[in-house]
């Protein structure tokens, strides 16, 4: 997947918010530090460096969500960093009821939450919530 297709993935996977330019993804994929992830409809950008990786973005194409596309992106994230991480982060808005359920049946919870975070258009601010997840060895995923 191109940076410019990731770029209309996101946009389109986050209408109300800002979605990442072409550019960002470019600049984030010349980093040897992060990796992409991609199926059908959707992908995942993670950053993974000293014991510790990070679920950049995971974006679905609305009209396949809920439909196994994040959870396979989850499994191919969390396959990659066994035995390479022993910790996993990510960020996701309070109100997005459907990925803190997938987030927590992948042995996530809540560590932190950043008051505001996330800039709706034409709404209030979400905050974010800070999760964690801390791998054992063998560890992949549901």
């Amino acid at each position: 997947m191109t940076p410019a297709e990731m770029s209309a993935l996101h946009h389109a996977a986050f209408a109300a918010e800002r979605g990442w330019s072409a550019e960002e993804f470019k600049d984030l994929l010349d980093s040897p530090y992060v990796e992409a992830f991609t199926a059908p409809h959707g992908m995942a950008l993670t950053r993974t460096l000293a014991g510790e990786s990070e679920l950049l973005t995971l974006a679905v194409d609305p009209a396949h969500q809920r439909q196994g596309v994040a959870r396979g992106l989850m499994r191919q994230w969390m396959t990659a960093i066994t035995g390479t991480a022993q910790t996993a982060f990510l960020e996701v808005a309070a109100d997005n009821h459907a990925a803190r359920a997938l987030y927590a049946d992948f042995g996530f919870a809540t560590v932190a939450t950043r008051a505001g975070y996330y800039l709706r258009k034409n709404a209030p601010s979400v905050d974010a919530l800070v999760l964690r997840c801390t791998l054992t060895a063998g560890q992949a995923g549901q």
